[in-house]
């Protein structure tokens, strides 16, 4: 298992205050002030694994024995050989702010800054997967993200770790959620076309969404199509 430890993340007050509003609303002292503390709880880190796919099956895989159903997954590893389990946490520092604290605001803006470190946390863990086996394009699945890979899946995910909690302090609850909770899990796979999990799921509004539902292209992953 390799670890990614004291992952650098780059924050800008600027823009993070300007997707809350914190101009609009006149509290940037205030906020400035709590991003601030956000900084120096932000502990980032990864793990990552270099798997293998033994065996393609109808609606599932088997990577190093380990048995993922998901149609989805099984398409786009029809051609790939080699995957990357990784988990990825910012630590618990900023979600034990949060429980400290009774001030609604506060822990509205800590949560979203957490969940923008997060995300850079992965890009980072990305861009050192690229670099060190030279992809030109890599794309990721996490379990829950669609029903086709339900979140009880995250139980057969971490079969393919040995000692995750012991390296960077993750580990599941028995609702198959991760400890600490600003923490994200899934297999990279290199493609030739960028994958989302977004182009397969149709909700609106949702605020984590990489790219537009595309219900031709659920069709083709044969995956429900709301009408």
């Amino acid at each position: 298992m390799e670890i990614l430890e004291r992952i650098p993340i780059h924050l800008n007050p600027e823009e993070i205050g300007e997707k809350l509003l914190v101009n609009k609303t006149g509290n940037w002292d205030d906020f400035q002030s709590i991003f601030e503390i956000a900084e120096t709880l932000i502990s980032a880190k990864a793990a990552y694994e270099v798997r293998y796919v033994d065996e393609k099956l109808k609606d599932a895989v088997i990577i190093d024995g380990v048995r993922f159903v998901s149609r989805v997954m099984r398409k786009n590893l029809d051609k790939v050989g080699r995957v990357f389990p990784y988990v990825v946490t910012i630590g618990a520092g900023l979600e034990d702010r949060c429980k400290a604290t009774d001030d609604l605001l506060e822990q509205y803006y800590l949560d979203t800054i957490g969940n923008i470190a997060l995300v850079k946390a992965r890009k980072y863990l990305d861009h050192e997967l690229r670099s060190r086996f030279a992809f030109e394009s890599l794309s990721f699945m996490s379990p829950g993200s669609l029903a086709d890979w339900p979140i009880e899946e995250q139980k057969q995910l971490f079969l393919l770790f040995e000692g995750v909690e012991r390296s960077i302090g993750v580990r599941l609850n028995d609702s198959c959620l991760m400890i600490p909770r600003k923490s994200v899990s899934g297999i990279f796979f290199p493609t030739e076309v960028t994958f989302y999990n977004c182009q397969l799921c149709p909700r609106d509004n949702c605020v984590g969404r990489k790219a537009g539902y595309n219900e031709n292209l659920a069709r083709e992953y044969g995956i429900n199509v709301w009408t």
